[in-house]
């Protein structure tokens, strides 16, 4: 019984990352599930019963994209002792995904728009607003330290999120632009208008300092701890 458990894990896993593969190359008016059975060897059917529909399929892609980087983020948080260094790696993992769990960030990217518009009760959107929150309350604990300006968060944090959204439209990962030094970028623009004490910048938007590393770190740590739990379902 548990062989055929972890057939079924498998093969829901294998469906998923090839749709999501897909996703990202074709979008999701471009991607079909009779392309995702023929790459498998396996029925359309068998699709429609480790998922139901096509749309069901993108809630999961964005409820596991999401569990993700919710992961990430508070591995991270836990890891800088202050709101700014904490602000700072969240901004370099926004850009590292572009390279780090590439397809999923992609096929993420470009279809928010209509994972927000699904009619389908999906954790994707919960996690999603847990993550902003989460963005928006290491800004709203720099501005109580003294640390941060003074700012409205909705409007700084959808910012922040609108500049990384559309990175996948142009951030090329063999570019003369490293993913860290677009990452640098994004950190010295917002904390460049954020600090109270802007002579931490550099430090913060090294991408070799603190902050860059512990995020590449957080990823790290995250995908081997998903690779292993894979391995052993």
């Amino acid at each position: 019984m548990a062989k055929a458990g972890t057939r079924l894990a498998g093969k829901a896993n294998a469906i998923l990352e090839v749709f999501t593969h897909n996703v990202a190359q074709f979008g999701y008016d471009g991607t079909n599930l009779s392309d995702i059975a023929n790459e498998l060897s396996i029925s359309k059917g068998t699709i429609v019963h480790h998922y139901g529909t096509k749309d069901r399929l993108l809630a999961a892609l964005h409820t596991s994209y999401m569990r993700r980087r919710l992961t990430e983020a508070k591995l991270l948080i836990g890891k800088l002792d202050h709101p700014e260094q904490q602000l700072a790696g969240l901004l370099f993992a926004f850009i590292l995904y572009q390279e780090h769990d590439r397809d999923a960030t992609i096929a993420f990217q470009r279809e928010v728009m209509r994972l927000a518009a699904l009619d389908i009760d999906t954790e994707g959107l919960e996690l999603r607003a847990e993550y902003i929150q989460l963005v928006r309350d290491v800004i709203e604990a720099g501005i109580a330290a003294g640390r941060l300006r003074k700012t409205d968060l909705r409007i700084q944090s959808l910012l922040m999120f609108g500049s990384a959204q559309w990175a996948y439209t142009w951030f090329d990962p063999s570019g003369d632009e490293s993913v860290e030094e677009v990452g640098a970028a994004l950190v010295d623009l917002v904390l460049g208008s954020l600090l109270v004490r802007r002579t931490a910048l550099p430090g913060l938007s090294d991408p070799r300092g603190l902050a860059a590393q512990t995020a590449r770190q957080c990823l790290l740590e995250t995908s081997a701890e998903s690779d292993s739990g894979l391995a052993a379902s």
